[in-house]
């Protein structure tokens, strides 16, 4: 008779230093399961335990640090998470001693940070705060999903520090879906992910826990002389401190991992946004921002430019600018901390019967900064506190107030902005014989010059999808030679968006005739990239109307492929 087969140890307890320091000479990974004392090892994390020994059968590399670092941390028993946490580490660890990739170089999380003594559990923080990184794939961003995720993730909790839609770099892909990597269909998968626009969310929380009311059960024993009573049981509401969802459990719970794929590897995540965003860290250690900033009309009438110039000497850059007759409840808006002075409704009259200046500023602490740099709101108190303000240096006028005007705060600013400088979309197409080099250099181009690139697809233009794109020059005896253009090759179809989207890009694109473009606009595209009158590169929407009526007709919400 056989004899049994003695079964190999699963864990081991470790519970002294010696024991700790023995087990950071483990060669590969190991996982360690903390817990407290009093409510022992999770049952659920051990079965996973023993099934990822069994699964991975990797005895030598698996253990349950890697160069005696604790390189992930997982607070709760998470079993999916931790699933996928310990498989990513495996692979690399694999190709590790493989020989085919090196060792990264870990940022070391500490086990334990803080003890919260409030309510006696390990708190978790970090010294420098931390991001995910999410990517919601180009056939959901045609569907509008990345709206519906940037909605929600908001409403939850989370900070979207960066939203942008862009063509993924191949390295970013295949770095950031290397769990994948051995897919039969991942060169496939590769390959739809650089072509298509992806939306990429770099999203941090405000606070790692949540305050929540739930309705607990109660007991009570009335009692009274000589008499027995039955537990009365009632329940009563109760504030319990929670750990809030990391965003890969909430995106699981929300069927949202079909389309979007969270990293939340710190290590990863800093690489991909100095690939990605370079200019990110940057502007946040300093506190870059952005404020509105309003001239008065007597200012905007006589001193715009020597404003301009102080403007640009003070280090600020000019986004967006514009003149503008401000309605009556703009005006008051405006003017609200006067609202009380006799010359009020004088000041209301003057503010919507001439022209005032809008701009939208960007410099460190900018917000705060502009405040400063203006003065407070009457001249007599600038003179007296002030004297270098803008608002001593441009005082004018008939009313005793301050000729400029700034946003409140960071909050105030983004509305302001949106309100006087909303967002306009147009209809934007890379014809078929500019090559993939030079169509990356337009993309380039196009974002330098502030626009968002919306919606994207390549695809050939057929007779049926160039009608909706030239409607208006189907009957013109030309328009064959238009198509044949088309018919060459696949065209980039782009939605673009900023304020005056159509005019802006119209006066990127230039006149028609490449040869008369590189005469009356030499840095347009068409003076470019263009090569005779129907191969000029690049098209456009002539007006908001036709810019509308395209892009309902090219993307319809819902129908990707159209």
């Amino acid at each position: 008779m056989a004899s049994k087969k003695r079964e190999v140890q699963l864990q081991s307890v470790v519970n002294s230093q010696n024991l700790w320091d023995e087990m950071l000479l483990n060669k590969g990974l190991t996982v360690i399961d903390v817990y407290q004392a009093w409510c022992g090892p999770c049952k659920a994390v051990q079965s996973l335990f023993r099934k990822l020994k069994n699964e991975l059968n990797e005895d030598e590399i698996l253990h349950f640090v890697v160069n005696g670092k604790i390189i992930a941390k997982i607070q709760g028993a998470n079993a999916p998470l931790i699933n996928r946490k310990v498989i990513t580490l495996i692979d690399e660890e694999r190709k590790i001693v493989a020989g085919e990739m090196d060792r990264p170089q870990y940022v070391e999380i500490p086990l334990v940070d803080a003890m919260d003594e409030e309510y006696g559990e390990v708190q978790y923080e970090s010294a420098a705060e931390v991001y995910n990184m999410a990517i919601i794939k180009p056939d959901a961003v045609l569907m509008r999903k990345n709206i519906e995720v940037r909605e929600k993730i908001a409403k939850e909790g989370f900070v979207i520090e960066i939203q942008e839609n862009l063509i993924l770099p191949e390295e970013v892909v295949r770095e950031f879906y290397t769990h994948i990597a051995d897919q039969p269909d991942f060169e496939e998968f590769v390959f739809s992910m650089t072509n298509g626009l992806s939306c990429v969310l770099i999203v941090s929380q405000e606070d790692s826990e949540v305050i929540q009311e739930e309705t607990l059960p109660k007991t009570d024993t009335e009692e009274e002389p000589g008499v027995l009573e039955e537990p009365h049981v009632r329940f009563a509401p109760v504030m319990i401190k929670k750990k809030r969802d990391s965003l890969q459990d909430y995106m699981d719970r929300q069927h949202m991992s079909d389309y979007c794929d969270v990293e939340d590897d710190a290590v990863k995540v800093s690489k991909f946004i100095d690939i990605l965003f370079p200019d990110f860290k940057t502007m946040k250690s300093t506190n870059v921002q952005t404020t509105l900033a309003l001239l008065h009309p007597d200012i905007c009438e006589e001193e715009k430019d020597d404003v301009l110039n102080v403007i640009h000497n003070e280090g600020f850059t000019i986004l967006m600018q514009r003149q503008i007759i401000l309605s009556e409840e703009e005006a008051r808006t405006v003017c609200k901390i006067h609202e009380n002075e006799e010359y009020f409704d004088n000041l209301i009259g003057h503010m919507t019967s001439n022209h005032s200046y809008v701009l939208a500023l960007r410099r460190e602490n900018g917000v705060e900064y502009w405040k400063t740099l203006i003065g407070p709101k009457t001249i007599e108190e600038a003179y007296a506190s002030h004297p270098q303000s803008l608002c001593v240096q441009f005082a004018s006028g008939n009313f005793p107030t301050n000729q400029f005007y700034g946003s409140s705060s960071k909050a105030a600013a983004e509305k302001e902005i949106a309100h006087f400088f909303p967002p306009q979309s147009t209809l934007a197409l890379i014809k078929p014989h500019v090559t993939h080099e030079k169509r990356m250099e337009i993309l380039k181009t196009i974002k330098e010059a502030g626009f968002e690139l919306t919606l994207m697809k390549e695809m050939h233009l057929t007779p049926e999808h160039a009608n909706k794109i030239y409607f208006k020059i189907t009957g013109k005896d030309f328009y064959k030679n238009v198509l044949e253009v088309l018919s060459l090759g696949t065209s980039l179809v782009m939605v673009l968006t900023k304020w005056n989207a159509v005019a802006e890009w119209r006066r990127m694109v230039g006149p028609v005739d490449p040869e008369e473009a590189k005469l009356l606009s030499p840095e347009s595209l068409r003076a470019k990239y263009g090569l005779d009158i129907l191969r000029n590169a690049v098209h456009g929407a002539s007006n908001f109307s036709e810019a509308s009526e395209i892009i309902s007709n090219m993307f319809t919400e819902g129908n990707p492929e159209d």
